[in-house]
């Protein structure tokens, strides 16, 4: 019989937490790293970190929601430009986001996303 310790050490990382937060901004770059490292942070790190299954939900989610958006505002353009609009506060919700959720979570604080869908809870 082998038992398996079930007690893992759960480290505080803050710096990782904020790293997680900045690596959406690799959607500028590459244009969907930013949904897929954090992704991979989140599922590795989750029962390591403490905050970290907090903090990748939240922006698992929050990347999620600007896709939807997106899908959603490039047909809306047809309809009286309303999918301008949409694109533009896409936009800007992800560039501003991300760097106010870094901050709190330097700070210690709960993430939280404006106009976030929550696919996963």
């Amino acid at each position: 019989m082998e038992l398996v310790n079930q007690n893992i050490a759960l480290r505080e990382d803050r710096n990782l937490l904020v790293i997680a937060h900045l690596t959406q901004y690799l959607d500028f770059i590459t244009g969907f790293g930013g949904l897929i490292v954090p992704l991979v942070l989140w599922l590795t790190m989750k029962d390591s970190v403490i905050g970290m299954d907090e903090h990748g939900k939240a922006i698992i989610n929050f990347q999620l929601s600007l896709i939807l958006y997106i899908i959603i505002g490039i047909p809306a353009i047809l309809l009286f430009g309303l999918g301008i609009v949409l694109l533009i506060f896409t936009g800007m919700l992800s560039l501003i986001m991300p760097i106010v959720n870094a901050v709190k979570a330097s700070n210690g604080e709960a993430p939280s996303y404006f106009g976030t869908i929550k696919f996963i809870s």
